[in-house]
């Protein structure tokens, strides 16, 4: 198989789009979760090799909290892509996903906390570890479901990408409050915008598609 062709300045979010084809294929191919996780490691892995393809826009911190900006979501809503985008401080409350989902840091650095289930609340498992640039991790109720994730680094924003197997932002999940008890949550999106995937005019009048 031929290398990918670089995408050119003007179709500099074609990564993405080439992301959600391979997705896409892929869902419709399996269910099963393994080779989801598998398969979609490999795709996340090349989109996230080079950060250039992120609009702006979708890679804005906010002041109090951490953000997550849908990036697309499947019709079928078999899975999403979301960048999530962490101010110095911020962090996750403890919580669980329910699908499957992957996780890839982009720009900066991530650390990740890990929980297990315990009697009706959460317990550290002592296990921490920091993600950089083109590292991912996978979750689900199956593979390990519970963390708390915070950017690393106090002098800078983090931006990693999820794919999750659902449209997560409508999903409902749980996470502890402040007293420590599981409590219903749906996350949301920051924002109710989307990338433009499939406007490719520029390159089809150059010849180039």
């Amino acid at each position: 198989m031929p290398p990918p062709v670089p995408p050119s300045p003007t179709d500099r979010i074609a990564p993405l789009r080439e992301f959600v084809t391979g997705m896409t294929r892929l869902v419709d191919r399996t269910a099963d979760e393994p080779t989801l996780l598998a398969r979609g490691r490999e795709l996340l892995a090349a989109l996230i090799a080079d950060d250039a393809w992120l609009p702006g826009e979708f890679a804005e911190p906010a002041v109090d909290t951490y953000r997550q900006y849908l990036l697309h979501c499947d019709p079928l809503e078999r899975f999403c892509v979301v960048s999530f985008v962490w101010g110095p401080g911020h962090r996750t409350p403890i919580h669980d996903h329910t699908v499957w989902g992957l996780v890839g840091v982009l720009r900066g650095a991530e650390r990740c906390t890990e929980y297990a289930p315990n009697e009706g609340s959460v317990v550290a498992r002592g296990l921490e570890h920091t993600m950089k640039p083109g590292m991912i991790e996978a979750v689900s109720p199956t593979v390990g479901d519970w963390h708390l994730v915070a950017n690393a680094l106090e002098d800078r924003p983090s931006v990693s990408i999820h794919v999750y197997g659902a449209n997560i932002g409508a999903v409902r999940r749980h996470r502890l409050d402040d007293a420590g008890r599981i409590v219903d949550f749906v996350s949301g999106y920051s924002s109710a915008r989307l990338p433009n995937l499939w406007d490719r005019s520029a390159e089809v009048r150059a010849g180039k598609a």
